[in-house]
């Protein structure tokens, strides 16, 4: 089988090799196609390929329709609203995630926006200490879990929600189970949002929610910028000087969130699953799933059933 590996923003070498390995190991062909920056080379690309890895590349219906041997696309990461699930689907295309992989990854980067937050950003003017702050994590699931186990170091008390994970299974992480949301908000001195992008989340972050937090309250994203209500959030921002917005997920309105100086950051590029370990994790993970796939149909991380 014919692999290709799609990435805008390439895999570290040591993640190429991994993924070169595991596929050639099991008989399969891998081409690379990186840095592209034209929609008509990926297109061309997929062409006559039968599986397909990528990082945060987008795999649109027109994707879809140029590969005509496809049968499985794996995203190296968790979240996968950049691939039209659906339309897979209809065109009986399995699309897989590797859940986990970059889960620590993203939980240290929280607490490397935390601590230069607090600290003012580094102004050299005194901050505060994350220590006996109360820290809430809104979704608990691979992400969320390894930020409750930093946050311990730290020695935050840290409390969670989940729509889909039961407040008792929180509480036996150590974590404080809350009731909602909302509840959640209220509570804590800072929530990290780990929700993903889907119809009932989008711009589910408001004014309203956001508003219930106490003062001095801190908004860390490291999810997906989508689950943001950038006009309400802003107009919040204008009226409360006492909150801030942290993310690496630069907004869309970016310009507008940048007048609040001294409230809010966002790295310049996407951050959370930047560092080496997770870039390879990921990746040879994909090309295991895509291995095991062809081996025996196997479909565990399938997310479009």
């Amino acid at each position: 089988m014919k692999i290709l590996v799609a990435t805008e923003k390439p895999f570290a070498p040591a993640a190429v090799n991994g993924i070169k390995n595991e596929a050639q190991a099991a008989g399969h062909e891998v081409v690379l196609l990186e840095k592209y920056t034209d929609k008509q080379q990926l297109l061309d690309a997929v062409a006559d390929v039968d599986a397909m890895i990528v990082r945060s590349d987008k795999v649109t219906p027109e994707v879809l329709d140029a590969a005509k041997n496809l049968k499985i696309v794996i995203r190296a990461g968790a979240g996968y609203d950049s691939i039209d699930t659906a339309y897979a689907k209809e065109k009986g295309v399995v699309v897989e995630n590797t859940p986990g992989q970059n889960s620590n990854a993203v939980a240290e980067l929280v607490f490397g926006l935390l601590v230069f937050t607090v600290r003012n950003f580094f102004n050299g003017k005194s901050g505060s200490e994350l220590k006996g702050k109360k820290l809430g994590i809104l979704a608990f699931g691979n992400v969320g879990r390894n930020v409750a186990r930093i946050a311990k170091g730290f020695g935050m008390d840290v409390y969670a929600f989940d729509e889909f994970v039961p407040k008792e299974k929180i509480e036996e992480q150590g974590v404080h189970g809350v009731n909602s949301r909302d509840e959640l908000f209220e509570v804590c001195d800072v929530v990290s949002l780990h929700i993903p992008a889907t119809a009932e989340t989008r711009e589910s972050i408001n004014y309203q929610v956001v508003n219930l937090m106490k003062k001095g309250g801190i908004v860390v994203n490291t999810a997906r910028k989508e689950v943001i209500n950038e006009a309400e959030l802003i107009k919040l921002l204008a009226e409360r000087e006492d909150l801030k917005y942290i993310t690496d997920i630069k907004p869309d309105a970016d310009e507008e969130f940048r007048k609040f100086e001294g409230r809010y950051f966002a790295t310049p590029k996407k951050m959370g699953a930047q560092t080496a370990e997770a870039n390879i994790n990921a990746g040879i993970a994909a090309a295991k799933q895509i291995v095991s796939y062809f081996a025996t149909g196997d479909e565990k991380f399938r997310v479009n059933k």
